[in-house]
């Protein structure tokens, strides 16, 4: 097992921000394979409401520029789905 303080340096370089943008990123390619678009805008309205409420002192401003983008594309996503 790796020690603690080596995970620890390693995490320390990343911020908030930056996690939630990769788990963002691999949650959106585990809904591929499903082909389904309402699935998908979910998806993208539950992170960018996510992006949107990270406290300023966690992830830099430009996190919550990319929740509003999120939070606006998501809902259109959901409408234009088919059944």
């Amino acid at each position: 097992m790796l020690p603690l303080q080596v995970i620890d340096s390693f995490l320390l370089e990343y911020n908030v921000g930056q996690a939630l943008l990769l788990a963002f990123v691999l949650t959106t390619l585990a809904t591929l394979p499903l082909k389904s678009q309402k699935v998908l805008a979910l998806n993208t309205i539950l992170f960018g409401i996510i992006f949107t409420l990270t406290p300023q002192s966690l992830a830099p401003l430009h996190y919550l520029f990319l929740g509003i983008v999120l939070v606006v594309i998501g809902p259109m996503l959901y409408v234009t789905a088919r059944a």
